[in-house]
């Protein structure tokens, strides 16, 4: 899988969470926009890599996680994250209201409330943690 490709598959899980909260169906749409973050975590790692480098396999398995702490601070994110954090206390209640997310949703029910507010700290557009992403993929 390339950068391109998690690319697509980051707005890919971002339409299909859409899609799933607009049906009703909350606890799915909310375990899938985490997975749009991991995705887009894992865009910017990829275009760290440098063509014809030979990857760094402790990185490359720590890249294998659903954490998405650990996914920013791989794609050498922290610091202009902190920055963000500093500057516009919007996007760091987003921060840290989408960390809370983690792979073990998929066994959790979530109502409407919950799910909007885990959406709209992940899609916001002025403040959100995905168009920060995307910044820097």
């Amino acid at each position: 899988m390339n950068r391109k490709d998690l690319q697509a598959l980051a707005n890919i899980r971002l339409r299909e969470a859409r899609a799933l909260y607009r049906a009703g169906e909350f606890s799915g749409a909310y375990y899938l926009i985490g997975y749009a973050v991991e995705c887009g975590f894992k865009t910017c790692i990829a275009k760290r890599v440098r063509k014809h480098d030979f990857p760094d396999k402790k990185a490359a398995n720590e890249a294998h996680t659903h954490k998405l702490k650990t996914l920013c601070s791989l794609a050498d994110l922290d610091s202009p994250r902190l920055l963000l954090e500093q500057a516009d206390p919007f996007f760091r209640k987003n921060w840290n209201l989408t960390i809370t997310w983690s792979e073990e949703s998929r066994y959790k029910v979530f109502n409407k409330q919950k799910c909007q507010d885990l959406m709209d700290a992940i899609m916001e557009r002025s403040h959100g943690v995905m168009p920060w992403i995307k910044q820097h993929w």
